[in-house]
């Protein structure tokens, strides 16, 4: 269960987020299935399958988000418009105009919904009460933005933000790759991503490259500044880390070969096991990456 991406978000003061308190909240919009005319339905279901709602290991919590969307693509759509369409052109005798092509779209959505498969996809939030942090597993920014919107309806608006630091990623990896020395207990990877800051957006991508070639400098030195750098904390844990402060691929290293060495737990402990692990190492590799870009930006 261990998280690939990373949505940081600060939560506020006060929040309300102990485990007893969130699975209340949380067992009030749980994942229903798609109705007969529903697009797509989300709601809270178990993290680790047991039917909790909520997980708590050594005070950090852990929640999901499940979403049920039904499986119905565009071009079915438009093509069984467009021979609905025909036979109503053949009918009244002249073309479908814009607005009736739009009406036989929607009866035609309608038609098609009840017999369309659904599936189902899970988003994990990890909550440290208390830091006060909290991280989505997300890879895309539409993912994460679910779980906030659907998680401020079930808490009454819990108010959080993005987390913002004092020194821009963006600016600190520049520094980083251009000479500058890594902050301490971090490496740089052989993985890179350069970008003009402007409308053009050029990019340069190295992949598997060393980073202390001349090309990258003058690269830098034309205006392009860093937006992706892959980096190793402590010798444990890999990312890549984003100008925006995003964290992906996560591969915890050593974490990995520990969590290898015994199979012989139960699921429910092996899975306790693994998110204790994930979230330790988690906690103070933030720490330290937060430290490194001269921490939060206050409000």
């Amino acid at each position: 269960m261990f998280f690939r991406n990373l949505f940081l978000y600060r939560l506020a003061p006060g929040a309300r987020l102990d485990p007893e308190h969130l699975e209340e909240r949380l067992g009030r919009l749980p994942l229903g299935r798609c109705g007969a005319r529903d697009l797509h339905t989300r709601g809270w279901v178990s993290p680790a399958g047991d039917g909790a709602l909520v997980r708590s290991v050594h005070r950090q919590v852990l929640i999901a988000l499940g979403v049920e969307q039904k499986l119905l693509p565009a071009s079915v759509i438009r093509d069984a418009a467009v021979e609905r369409a025909a036979m109503v052109e053949a009918q009244q005798g002249h073309p479908v105009g814009r607005r009736q092509m739009r009406d036989i779209k929607d009866q035609v959505t309608d038609e098609l919904l009840p017999r369309a498969f659904a599936r189902r996809n899970t988003t994990c939030a990890w909550i440290d009460p208390q830091s006060g942090l909290m991280a989505i597993d997300a890879g895309a920014p539409a993912r994460a933005d679910a779980v906030i919107e659907v998680l401020r309806a079930t808490l009454d608006d819990v108010p959080c933000k993005l987390l913002q630091t004092q020194l821009g990623p963006g600016a600190a990896m520049t520094k980083w790759v251009a000479g500058d020395d890594p902050p301490a207990g971090f490496t740089l990877d052989r993985e890179l991503e350069l970008r003009v800051p402007d409308a053009n957006k050029a990019t340069v991508r190295y992949v598997r490259h060393p980073l202390d070639g001349d090309d990258i400098r003058r690269h830098i030195a034309a205006g392009k500044a860093v937006v992706q750098l892959g980096m190793t904390w402590r010798e444990r844990v890999s990312f890549v880390l984003t100008d925006t402060l995003q964290v992906k691929r996560l591969d915890f290293l050593e974490v990995l070969e520990r969590a290898g060495e015994s199979q012989d737990e139960q699921a429910a402990e092996r899975f306790d096991l693994d998110f204790a692990l994930m979230a330790g190492e988690l906690s103070r590799l933030l720490a330290e990456l937060l430290g490194a870009l001269g921490g939060e930006k206050p409000d």
